[in-house]
């Protein structure tokens, strides 16, 4: 076996169900979970269609690099998504993937280079734990960049060593952030691609939560934006990952795309034959639907509005909360420690949200997702309405 197993901790809902294990809440209470990040909107009907339409090409193998219609509305998305001026090129420079979460897995084992001593992987902190396991699995050490409010939750480049840097091969990013919602501005992510350029390392940008956003004048910045707006439009040493998960609520689909550097991709392609990952050819055109479609992720926004509105209202008398710039989560406070928090509010309340710890490492510096708990909004309007209500009876008891 593969001894890096061994150096994987378990999946935070992992150590969630043993959180709760031998609690029985009130019977009384429906459940109403809040802990996983799995959109409960109702996916657009044309995708549906295009996807059962087309079963009759189960018969055909796809290919890895997935159908030239489909990459084409990737591109022609992004760039207008984006305001690339057309730069990224739909043969090149875009690929169809099974998801973020395989892919941001697969590109770290085509990437690190096992041959050089001490590769490292730059990751914020609290994070997604794809990146730290994938970058163990690839035989590299994962640095961990504390992401707190002083510092806006966004990992502090400054912060890293000149040795740290000569050693990064790879610095993941996530804008919107999991958990917090933080997005990253063009300053800051062109600070980081000048960083890439003068250490040689790729950023991965992991940017599936960007279509979720609650200003509609203000859309959150990509790294293939920034890119472009500094000069960079052959987007060297720069790959970011979107999904139909979020965007599209068809997190079942398991579509989505990785974009950016050429050469990169090339060299992720050549891994991804032998990694068998192709999208079966019903999803792509699903897929293809989805992507060449803005009204069913407008009406998605705004019933992310709706309930963060009101839930924030019912919550911030008496658990201070601020609405995110992006994404469906709430990163509140805990005025207990969090995993007594969560505990405590699945016995009385029947309700579940993560610890932050869970999705943090300890560092010097401290855990910096210790007392905070992740609340992930994707359940229907009514039904978060209900547990905000829950949510604040149960922080009164705490008085």
């Amino acid at each position: 076996m593969n001894d890096a197993l061994s150096a994987l901790q378990p999946y935070p809902f992992e150590k969630l169900a043993a959180l709760k294990d031998g609690i029985t809440p009130p019977a009384s209470l429906e459940h109403i979970p809040l802990s996983i990040g799995e959109p409960k909107h109702t996916p657009p009907t044309f995708a549906l269609e295009a996807l059962s339409n087309n079963l009759n090409t189960l018969t055909q193998y796809p290919l890895t690099k997935g159908l030239p219609e489909l990459r084409q509305a990737i591109s022609t998305w992004a760039n207008t998504r984006f305001k690339l001026n057309s730069a990224l090129d739909f043969e090149s420079q875009a690929l169809p993937v099974a998801g973020t979460r395989e892919a941001l897995f697969a590109f770290t084992q085509a990437i690190i280079d096992r041959t050089q001593k001490a590769p490292k992987v730059l990751m914020p902190n609290p994070f997604y734990q794809i990146y730290e396991g994938a970058a163990i699995l690839a035989g590299a050490e994962p640095v961990f960049l504390n992401c707190t409010e002083d510092n806006g939750f966004l990992p502090e480049l400054d912060s890293v060593s000149e040795k740290t840097w000569q050693e990064c091969q790879l610095l993941f990013l996530c804008s919107p952030g999991n958990p917090t919602g933080a997005v990253m501005d063009q300053a800051y992510l062109i600070k980081a691609l000048e960083l890439a350029e003068k250490y040689n390392f790729i950023i991965a940008s992991d940017e599936c939560y960007s279509e979720l956003y609650f200003d509609e004048s203000k859309p959150p910045v990509g790294l293939l934006e920034a890119c472009v707006n500094s000069g960079r439009s052959d987007f060297k040493n720069a790959v970011v990952f979107h999904s139909l998960s979020k965007r599209s609520n068809l997190p079942g689909l398991r579509s989505g795309f990785v974009a950016g550097d050429a050469s990169v991709l090339q060299a992720f392609l050549k891994y991804r034959t032998y990694h068998g990952c192709a999208l079966p050819v019903p999803t792509q055109l699903a897929s293809i639907a989805a992507w060449q479609d803005e009204t069913h992720v407008k009406a998605n926004r705004d019933l992310y509005r709706q309930k963060f509105t009101q839930v924030t209202e019912i919550l911030n008398p008496v658990l201070p909360v601020n609405i995110p710039q992006a994404s469906f989560y709430l990163w509140p406070k805990t005025p207990i420690l969090d995993t007594d928090f969560a505990q405590g509010l699945y016995a009385q309340q029947n309700i579940t949200v993560l610890p932050g710890q869970y999705l943090a490492r300890h560092t010097p510096n401290g855990n910096p997702g210790e007392n905070y708990i992740r609340m992930a909004l994707v359940a229907p309007v009514a039904q978060c309405i209900e547990a905000a209500q829950r949510i604040k009876a149960f922080v009164q008891t705490l008085g």
